[in-house]
C-alpha cells in the first residue's frame, strides 16, 4: 500500500460523509473498500426495517447466558445484512458506578461479571456473523456531562488506582478481548489526567501489550484531540475524521498523517501497525468474501438523496435500498424482554391475574408515544413506553407492542387513564384492580430532556412523569395495586413500596419493541417471572458513597477520582452493613425452588501467580524506511468533494514535509527503544491465558418445588479468606446459570466454574495477578442473590454445606 492509502483508511472522511456514522477511507487499489461503521448497541441507529431489541440491562436481567449470544447473533445478522462492517457494541463502559449516569443502561449490570459475560458473549454472536465487534467506551467513561473536550474546557478526569482499574473497569474489556473483539472505542475523557484517545499507558501499555489486543483502537466520534500525539499512543482509527470542530474540512490525520510520516514526527511502523491491524480485522472477519455493501443511510429515511450530506454541494443518488433484515429477531427480543422482567414484590400471590379481572390502568408510560413511536431523533423524548434510553445507544422502532394494546387484547375488562394525573373523584369498586405505569430515563449528553442532559440530574433517581405521586394516589383509591416500572437504573420506591394496597412490582427494565406481550406474558401467568436485579436498589441516595456522585462544572479540567475504590454497589452495601431495598441479583417468581446437592471439584492445581506467558510470536515485518513523497500528491484530475477528508497532499506541501525530515524518528525524551521484559499478565487475547483455567468447577441441583412451571437462576459468588494482605469485598459474582423452564417437580443440574482470576486480586507492585494465600479455603457461595446465598462450598476440603444464612451470618 502507498502511503496515502495507508493514512487514508485510519481515519474518517468526515462528518456526515457518506451512508453510516463513521465512514474510513477506502484502498480500492488493494481491495479494500470504505468501511461502514454503524451504531447501536441495541440495534441499527436511524434505519429501517430492522429490530429494536431490549437494551443492555434489560439482557443483563434475564442472566440468561443463551439469550444473550443468541441476540449477538441476531444483531451480527441485521448489521450484516444492511452492509454494515463495524458494530459499534457492545457497551460494557460505563459500568454502572455511577447510579445516575447517562448511559448504564446500555450496559449490562453494576458488576463485572455480569458486563462481561454479556459482552463477550455478544462480541461472539457478532462475529459469527462476519461483522467487527466494538467494545466501549475504553475506559472510566461513568458520567455523561463534561466528558468532551472542547476549545474551552477538557473532558473530566477519571483518577483511580491501579488495582481497581484491574478489578473492576478493565474485567470486562479482558474478557471480550479474550473473546477476540476486533475493534476497541476509546472514551471521551481523560484517565488520570490524560485523555483516552491519547492515553499511552491505556493503549499501548494496558490494551495492546497486558491484554494482547490485536484489533483496532478507534476513537469516539470527536474524541481525538491531537494528531501525532494520539497515533504514538496508540490509536489506530480517527471517527469520523474531522478535526476539534467538524464539517470544516479540517483533520487531525488524513492529509496531517501523510505530512507527518513525511517529516518524520510519526514513524513509519507506527503507520504500518495502524494499518495492519484495519486490514487484519477485515480479513479476519472474511469481509473479503462477498460482503454486501451498504444499503441505507443513517442521515435520511428517503430513497435518495446527497450521498455526502455533511458537503455544501454534493452529488445525489439512492441511498436506501429499504431491506429487510428482521427475520424472526423479534421472537428473540420478545422472550428476552420477557424473561428480564423482575419481580420485586408479590404481596398475597396478587400475580398473576385472571384474564376477567377489572383491570384499571394508569400512566402514559401504558401507550405508545402518541406523537409517533419515532418522532423524536435518537428518542431523545420520554413520551409513552419507555423501550430504550435516548442518545447514540438507540434504534428507530418498526413497531411498538405497547402494554395497554397487549393488555387490553388479553383481558375483557379494562379502562384505561392515559395521564399522569390521577382522575379526581374516581371510586373503586371492590373487585378492581390498580395497574401504574411509571418510568425513569437517561441517556447521551448531546440531548437533554426534561432539563436532565443525559445523566439523571434534575429527576435524581425518582420516577418521571410524578410517578410517585401517581402510585399514592392509586394506592389511596384503590386495595390492590400493581406497579409497572420501565426504568434505565435503580429508582428510589420509598414513598409507596410500604403501602398496604401496593401489593406487587414488576421492574420491566428497557423492553425495546416487545413491551407489551412480554409483560402480558408475565402479568397473566403465562410464564414464571425468571428476571433479576442487575443492580442494586438502595432505599435512599445518601446510602451510596459520596464518590459516586455526578461531577458538575469546575475550572479546568473537572476531577472524578474514585476513593470508594473497589465498593461500588453490592460492595458497597456489604462492606457498610447497609441492607439496601432490594439487593443486586434480587427476583422472585410464581413458582418456588430449592438448591441441593451442591458439590465442589477441584480441576487445576493452583500457584500464587500463574504460570509464565509463552513467548511472543513473530510480528510482520516491513519497510520502515519513509516512503517517496509521490505516494502522497494528489492524483491528476481528482473531482474534490468539499469537506470530505482526504489523505493526499499538494505536492509542494509533501516535497516540503519531506525537506523538513530528519534521518531518525526523534524520540521522548527518557524513551528507550530497547524491548522491555513482556508484562507477566499477558501473554494471548484478554492477557495471560492460564487467568482462565478451570480452579474448580460446581454443580447444583435445582428443583421446582412450587405449583407452577419456571426458571431459576444460580448466582456464584466467592469470598476471600480472612485476614490476608489484601482488602477485598466480603463477595464477588464471579460465574451465573439459568435452567430452562422446569415443570412442576423438575429438576435440572447446573454447573459453574471459577477460574484462577476469580480467585486472583490485582498486585501493584508485582504488577501481576496473585492468589493471595493459596493454602488458605476460600468460600464459594450460591443462592437466588447476593442476599439469599444458602449454600456454601469451600476450597480447602471440597465441602458443601446447606440451610446457611450466608457470608454475613
Amino acid at each position: 500500500m502507498t502511503l496515502a492509502e495507508k493514512t487514508n483508511i485510519t481515519c474518517g472522511s468526515g462528518y456526515d460523509m457518506g451512508r453510516c456514522v463513521g465512514n474510513s477511507g477506502s484502498a480500492l487499489r488493494v481491495g479494500l473498500p470504505q468501511l461502514c461503521l454503524q451504531d447501536s448497541a441495541l440495534g441499527i441507529r436511524n434505519s429501517d426495517h430492522n429490530t429494536a431489541f431490549p437494551a443492555g440491562i434489560t439482557v443483563g436481567a434475564t442472566w440468561d447466558k443463551s439469550l444473550t449470544l443468541a441476540r449477538g447473533v441476531a444483531l451480527g445478522a441485521e448489521f450484516r445484512g444492511k452492509g454494515i462492517n463495524v458494530f459499534l457494541g457492545p457497551t460494557v463502559g460505563p459500568l454502572g458506578r455511577k447510579p445516575r449516569g447517562g448511559r448504564n443502561w446500555e450496559g449490562f449490570g453494576a458488576d463485572p461479571v455480569l458486563q462481561a459475560v454479556g459482552g463477550a458473549l455478544t462480541i461472539q454472536g457478532v462475529q459469527s456473523q462476519g461483522v467487527i465487534a466494538t467494545i466501549k467506551h475504553y475506559i472510566l467513561n461513568e458520567q455523561e456531562m463534561y466528558r468532551m473536550y472542547s476549545p474551552f474546557q477538557p473532558g473530566y478526569s477519571s483518577n483511580i488506582d491501579d488495582r481497581t482499574l484491574h478489578e473492576l473497569y478493565l474485567w470486562p474489556f479482558a474478557e471480550g478481548i479474550r473473546a477476540g473483539v476486533g475493534a476497541v472505542m476509546a472514551a471521551y475523557n481523560a484517565v488520570n489526567g490524560s485523555a483516552c484517545s491519547q492515553n499511552s499507558y491505556l493503549l499501548n501499555g494496558i490494551l495492546k501489550d497486558e491484554l494482547g489486543f490485536q484489533g483496532f483502537v478507534v476513537s469516539d466520534w470527536l474524541a481525538q484531540i491531537s494528531g501525532v500525539a494520539s497515533s504514538l499512543a496508540g490509536l489506530d482509527m480517527s471517527m469520523p475524521g474531522d478535526g476539534l470542530v467538524p464539517l470544516l474540512g479540517d483533520s487531525y490525520w488524513m492529509y496531517e498523517l501523510s505530512r507527518a510520516v513525511l517529516n518524520g514526527t510519526v514513524p513509519v511502523d507506527r503507520l504500518n501497525d495502524m494499518a495492519t491491524r484495519i486490514v487484519a480485522t477485515w480479513y479476519q472477519m472474511r469481509q473479503d468474501e462477498n460482503y454486501p455493501p451498504p444499503n441505507f443511510s443513517t442521515n435520511t429515511e428517503d430513497g435518495t438523496g446527497p450521498l455526502y450530506p455533511g458537503a455544501l454541494f454534493s452529488p445525489f443518488g439512492v441511498v436506501n435500498e429499504f431491506v429487510d433484515v428482521q427475520d424472526d429477531h423479534a421472537n428473540i427480543a420478545r422472550n428476552i424482554s420477557r424473561d428480564a422482567i423482575t419481580m420485586l414484590k408479590n404481596l398475597n400471590n396478587t400475580l398473576p391475574l385472571q384474564t376477567n379481572a377489572s383491570l384499571k390502568i394508569f400512566g402514559t408510560d401504558a401507550q405508545k408515544n402518541p406523537d409517533g413511536i419515532n418522532s423524536c431523533s435518537d428518542q431523545g423524548c420520554d413520551k409513552g413506553t419507555l423501550g430504550m434510553g435516548w442518545g447514540s445507544g438507540t434504534a428507530r422502532y418498526p413497531y411498538l407492542d405497547s402494554p395497554i394494546d397487549a393488555i387490553t387484547s388479553r383481558a375483557s375488562n379494562v379502562t384505561f387513564y392515559n395521564s399522569d394525573t390521577f382522575p379526581s373523584g374516581l371510586k373503586a369498586a371492590p373487585r378492581d384492580i390498580a395497574l401504574v405505569f411509571i418510568n425513569a430515563d437517561s441517556g447521551e449528553n448531546y440531548i437533554t430532556v426534561s432539563s436532565n442532559p443525559g445523566d439523571r440530574t434534575t429527576s435524581g433517581l425518582s420516577a418521571w412523569h410524578n410517578g410517585d405521586a401517581l402510585v399514592k394516589a392509586a394506592a389511596a383509591t384503590y386495595s390492590t395495586v400493581i406497579v409497572i416500572a420501565h426504568t434505565v437504573g435503580p429508582i428510589l420506591l420509598e414513598e409507596w413500596i410500604d403501602l398496604p394496597s401496593v401489593k406487587s412490582v414488576l421492574f420491566a427494565h428497557l423492553p425495546g419493541q416487545e413491551a407489551g406481550e412480554s409483560l402480558t406474558a408475565i402479568l397473566f401467568g403465562d410464564v414464571s417471572p425468571s428476571g433479576h436485579l442487575p443492580y442494586t436498589i438502595p432505599h435512599t441516595e445518601s446510602e451510596y458513597p459520596p464518590s459516586v456522585n455526578l461531577v458538575y462544572f469546575e475550572p479546568g479540567q473537572p476531577q472524578d477520582t474514585y476513593t470508594e475504590g473497589l465498593y461500588i454497589d453490592y460492595r458497597h452495601f456489604n462492606a457498610h452493613n447497609i441492607t439496601p431495598r432490594y439487593a443486586f441479583g434480587h427476583g422472585l417468581s410464581y413458582t418456588t425452588f430449592t438448591f441441593t446437592n451442591a458439590t465442589i471439584t477441584p480441576v487445576t492445581p493452583l500457584t500464587s501467580v500463574p504460570p509464565p506467558r509463552s513467548v511472543k510470536g513473530a510480528t510482520p515485518v516491513y519497510s520502515t524506511v519513509i516512503p517517496p513523497t509521490p505516494e502522497a500528491y494528489w492524483p491528476a484530475n481528482f473531482p474534490r468533494i468539499w469537506r470530505y477528508l482526504y489523505s493526499w497532499l499538494e505536492e509542494s506541501d509533501a516535497d516540503a514535509a519531506a525537506a523538513a525530515k530528519t534521518n531518525n524518528y526523534t524520540y521522548p525524551t527518557g524513551y528507550t527503544t530497547t524491548p522491555k521484559p513482556p508484562p507477566p499478565a499477558g501473554g494471548s487475547q484478554g492477557g495471560n491465558p492460564a487467568l482462565w483455567d478451570t480452579a474448580y468447577t460446581l454443580s447444583i441441583t435445582v428443583t421446582n418445588t412450587g405449583g407452577r412451571p419456571g426458571k431459576a437462576v444460580a448466582q456464584l459468588y466467592v469470598q476471600f479468606p480472612a485476614n490476608i494482605t489484601y482488602d477485598t469485598p466480603l463477595i464477588q459474582l464471579r460465574d451465573f446459570a439459568k435452567t430452562r423452564e422446569l415443570g412442576m417437580g423438575e429438576s435440572e443440574v447446573l454447573s459453574m466454574n471459577v477460574t484462577r482470576k476469580d480467585l486472583s486480586v490485582w498486585d501493584t507492585e508485582l504488577q501481576d495477578w496473585v492468589i493471595p494465600d493459596v493454602g488458605r479455603s476460600y468460600t464459594v457461595w450460591i443462592g437466588e442473590a447476593s442476599d439469599n446465598l444458602g449454600w456454601a462450598c469451600w476450597t480447602g476440603n471440597g465441602v458443601c454445606e446447606g440451610g446457611l444464612g450466608g457470608p454475613n451470618v
